[in-house]
């Protein structure tokens, strides 16, 4: 049947499902899984058959990013779909250098909406955005929690917090968030709606130890490098991290299958939304790096460069594609295409807009919403366009120090470093879709129009979102 749409008014982005009832959302994050990890985006390395299965039965959305590629903002931008920066939240959230930090109450987020329009809503591994009691997942709109309030926890026998209690539990945590969202699933109330987040833990490092059966998986891999390989890359220590880290992915990817079953068995796979995603991207080897947004050189010693000032030697603070872009797995039967992919550009500061409008849920009047609602992309992934223009930033704090912001469009990506000299680059998308060759130094009129324009666009979006570091660069001109 058909869904009718009736736009709410004044104070609501959401809609109201006249002919059908409003759909559940099983909303599964990863920590550290890039897109190309899967074996459905092209990767020969990895072994992924329920994230291909989701794909297959879904849509697959190839230019999907994270405003900031660290966890703690990247979550932030998720659950309010603000900037990290217009959160105080700019890099990830050190629990002795941070006190205090986390999600502002002020700020709404999109569980306490769904919520308050009849959800029931669980959050099932990690939060990681404030330790404060205020801060606390079932203060910021999750009726039910279990998982860890910090950034990591061990892969084996991890520390959890259930029912308010916190202690050692024996298993690997991926399969103990899994079946504790499976056991959420069965005990939950069926005539209501829910909204259920599972934030895994893999494949953060440290990727082992994995179950057996998973480590089988990827074991004789023969391990194809990134192309082209990044001059002085530690081949060796790539190939194992490498192994090391998809054999977490497929452990995800198990439990994953195991979930998906078991909405068949409860017969809830026909009208729930299943978002598959990551909180950023990866590098394993890409651009001679290992890590996200907050990068370590994987090179030889010998052709490590050397320290700056803000950045110590072995540091590679980046904001390339294979940090920002994330894998986006999208599956509502009847509602999102089969097997298609879906190649607008979208980010983490959609989902709060998009959840308002499936869930039919009134936004108050006045709330700041940085991104859009997917509704409309859902069911045609070919109207409406949306811009391919996107907004990133990074303030590394921790290992490294910098000040970066970046415009891309489809066919130009400008970073820049506005705390290091030295450090901005230019690439030219349409014919380095690798991003391998920095233009910034070249005098081509092409090269400086992009510049110029790209430039602007930053500092223009920086004012808009009223950027600390804004207010900064004007006091100095």
């Amino acid at each position: 049947m058909l869904l009718r749409i009736v736009l709410l008014l004044a104070t609501s982005v959401g809609v109201l499902w006249a002919d059908a009832p409003r759909p559940n959302i099983l909303f599964l994050m990863a920590d550290d899984q890039a897109p190309w990890s899967m074996k459905n985006a092209g990767d020969p390395n990895a072994y992924t058959p329920n994230m291909d299965r989701l794909a297959r039965q879904g849509s697959r959305f190839s230019n999907a990013f994270t405003p900031t590629p660290v966890c703690s903002p990247s979550r932030a931008s998720l659950m309010t779909s603000r900037y990290g920066s217009e959160l105080r939240i700019t890099d990830w959230i050190h629990p002795k250098n941070d006190p205090g930090v986390g999600l502002p109450l002020p700020i709404p987020t999109w569980p306490e909406l769904l919520s308050k329009a009849g959800y029931q809503t669980s959050l099932i591994g990690k939060w990681h955005l404030g330790d404060q009691e205020s801060q606390h997942p079932t203060k910021r709109g999750y009726n039910y929690f279990m998982g860890f309030i910090g950034g990591g926890t061990s892969p084996k026998d991890p520390v959890l917090e259930k029912d308010g209690k916190t202690e050692k539990r024996e298993g690997y945590i991926v399969d103990l968030v899994a079946e504790e969202a499976m056991d959420w699933l069965q005990k939950r109330d069926p005539k209501k709606p829910f909204a259920m987040s599972v934030h895994f833990r893999e494949p953060h490092a440290a990727y082992l130890p994995v179950r057996a059966e998973d480590w089988e998986k990827v074991k004789d891999v023969e391990i194809q490098l990134p192309q082209p390989l990044y001059p002085g890359t530690d081949v060796e220590k790539v190939r194992k991290l490498m192994r090391e880290y998809l054999a977490s992915v497929a452990a995800i990817d198990r439990n994953l299958g195991r979930i998906l079953d078991q909405l068949d068995s409860l017969g809830l796979s026909e009208n729930t939304l299943v978002v598959y995603t990551s909180d950023h991207g990866y590098n394993m080897g890409h651009h001679g790096i290992w890590h996200k947004g907050n990068g370590h050189w994987i090179l030889r010693e010998a052709a490590l460069p050397p320290a700056t000032t803000n950045i110590p030697k072995g540091q590679r603070p980046n904001m390339f594609d294979t940090s920002l872009k994330v894998p986006m797995l999208l599956r509502w039967p009847g509602h999102v295409p089969a097997g298609a992919e879906n190649k607008h550009v979208i980010s983490h500061l959609d989902w709060f807009p998009t959840f308002a409008e499936l869930a039919g849920a009134q936004v108050a009047t006045g709330t700041v919403l940085r991104g859009k609602s997917l509704v409309p992309l859902l069911s045609n992934p070919a109207q409406p366009e949306r811009p391919a223009n996107f907004y990133a930033e990074y303030s590394t704090k921790h290992q490294s120090s910098t000040h970066m912001r970046v415009y891309r469009t489809a066919d130009w990506k400008l970073i820049r470093d506005f705390k290091n000299t030295g450090r901005d680059e230019l690439y030219h998308l349409s014919e380095d879709s690798e991003e391998n060759t920095n233009l910034i130094g070249s005098s081509e009129p092409a090269v400086l129009a992009a510049v110029k324009s790209l430039d602007q666009s930053i500092l223009n979006r920086m004012r808009e979102i009223g950027d600390p570091l804004w207010n900064e660069l004007e006091a100095k001109r």
